[in-house]
């Protein structure tokens, strides 16, 4: 039986949901909402991960971000109290005028880049055949502890300074 047509429409509806739930996560004014649409982005990315044959990355993508990650930050949003000093503005200003101006320039630069990109046809370093053999997980293992190991690093002190910083900018509002 060919199930190559349940296989499109399943990758049409997981990336129909991360893009709606991504919008939905940036359009909100509530941070506990924007977090709760940023896991159900995460779990939707996951299963595009899963049908592309990479159940590793997949599980570390609901273990890693959908858990510990958005756990931290739902501790920061709770820690620094989001909900009370935010006062939305209602009138135009010229932050809002350069943001959305920069987040158009932004869309389009993408939108460029995705219709330029053309596939080069050349085999990639990890192959299929390769992957076969040696398995995802000590592929990713060696090119996370390996190649990439100084940005898996940076990444994670990037992540640190955030939450230190938003510790020490509430313990000051409550002196």
């Amino acid at each position: 039986m060919d199930f190559s047509w349940f296989k499109w429409l399943m990758f049409i509806v997981a990336a129909a949901l991360s893009i709606v739930g991504s919008l939905m996560m940036v359009t909100r004014r509530n941070a506990i909402h924007s977090a709760l649409w940023m896991i159900a982005t995460f779990i939707a990315i996951a299963v595009i991960y899963v049908m592309q044959n990479a159940q590793f990355i997949a599980i570390a993508q609901i273990m890693v971000y959908a858990g510990a990650i958005m756990m931290l930050i739902l501790f920061v949003i709770m820690l620094v109290n989001l909900e009370k000093d935010s006062v939305p503005e209602r009138k135009f200003s010229s932050r809002k005028f350069t943001g959305a101006v920069i987040t158009i320039m932004l869309f389009f630069e993408i939108l460029v880049i995705a219709t330029a990109y053309q596939i080069t046809g050349r085999e990639a370093v990890y192959s299929a055949s390769m992957l076969e053999r040696t398995g995802n997980v000590r592929v990713m293992g060696s090119l996370l502890y390996g190649q990439y190991l100084f940005p898996f690093e940076l990444a994670s002190i990037l992540l640190l300074i955030g939450i230190v910083g938003a510790v020490i900018l509430a313990k000051r509002k409550k002196e």
